[in-house]
């Protein structure tokens, strides 16, 4: 886990530290082909020019990093993240460690931060969110031997330290629970179909309604935002199939489902049972309240912190499961009226 150094790019570029030091502060004395060589070294190694009177400096940064990849207008209405992050920066706070938070557009600005935070000497640590099937961050932050904690999982986090719950066995709960009320025709409105948490779910959904012989169900996908989660529900509801419980993959989308079924003059849960995920306080705030899968989000945010604390601190990067979402019906589910 030792940053990046101005002896390192040297070794790789095969040139003296001198060389180096001109090439990144733009001085004359070396060629523009081995300056392009050394530029084109030190980012990939995540050294910083601005860092190179730092970089000898063994000092902590008191802070960890956590760049998300999700557009400015869903972090602002998604009570998930709001919670997260209210949790890691509780337990921060009380080690007198600082959050670093970026917002970026796409996984290569993300390793791009990444590179630069550690070559600063920005931040101590990270916590990587929203991983994918395949996540390209995952070898990245391995090659910098940047310390951090994958708040997803299992599988898919190489080497790396992570903090999981089990959305598998929640989702099969919820389908199991609509299926005990009387429920043949079940829908799931999913989120970004290329995050593992998604994959995981999608599978699970899959397998158990295959298990207890639902031919109707069907998986959509959309974005997390009640906008299109509105669009997709209409189109559900509107079908010659109409299902008559929708499982939601948050809870703006949930909510914003509830309305398009009023709009439609559907009765919840006469008409229509659903089941929000991530348990915020939306869930109890409509009317009628809404089934949920949740749990804990805050202290949820306050294990991760405490788990890329102890990574920092030198301990072995370890799998750790957190609680499973667990499910809390209310007045959003009853047995269809068809039944």
């Amino acid at each position: 886990m030792k940053r990046p150094t101005i002896a390192d790019v040297a070794r790789r570029a095969g040139v003296s530290k001198g060389a180096v030091s001109y090439a990144l502060n733009g001085q004359p004395g070396v060629s523009a082909a081995t300056r392009a060589r050394i530029l084109a070294i030190a980012t990939e190694i995540g050294f910083s020019p601005s860092s190179a009177a730092r970089a000898l400096s063994a000092a902590t940064a008191g802070a960890v990093g956590l760049a998300l990849c999700r557009p400015a207008r869903t972090l602002g209405v998604e009570p998930f993240f709001m919670a997260l992050i209210s949790g890691v920066e509780a337990e921060l706070s009380a080690r007198s460690y600082a959050l670093t938070l970026q917002v970026v557009a796409d996984h290569d600005a993300e390793i791009a931060v990444y590179r630069r935070w550690w070559g600063e000497r920005r931040v101590d640590g990270v916590l990587v969110c929203d991983l994918r099937t395949d996540d390209r961050r995952i070898a990245a932050l391995q090659q910098l031997q940047l310390p951090a904690v994958v708040i997803g999982g299992p599988g898919g986090t190489g080497e790396l330290a992570s903090l999981w719950s089990d959305d598998a066995v929640a989702l099969t709960e919820a389908v199991e629970y609509l299926v005990a009320l009387g429920h043949r025709r079940i829908a799931r409105v999913g989120g970004l179909p290329d995050l593992r948490h998604t994959e995981i779910r999608t599978d699970a959904f899959a397998a158990v309604c295959q298990r207890l012989g639902l031919t109707e169900a069907v998986t959509v996908f959309s974005d997390y935002t009640g906008e299109e989660g509105g669009r997709v529900t209409r189109r559900l509801l509107s079908s010659a199939a109409r299902p008559t419980a929708v499982i939601y993959d948050n809870d703006v989308m949930a909510v914003a489902g509830l309305s398009v079924a009023q709009e439609m003059g559907l009765t919840v849960p006469d008409d229509l049972s659903i089941v929000a995920w991530d348990d915020s306080p939306l869930c109890r705030l409509v009317h009628p309240p809404l089934t949920a899968l949740g749990r804990d989000i805050p202290a949820y945010g306050a294990h991760a912190a405490r788990h890329l604390l102890a990574v920092i601190g030198g301990q072995p990067a370890t799998r750790v499961q957190d609680e499973s979402p667990q499910l809390t019906p209310r007045g959003s589910t009853a047995p269809p009226r068809d039944k």
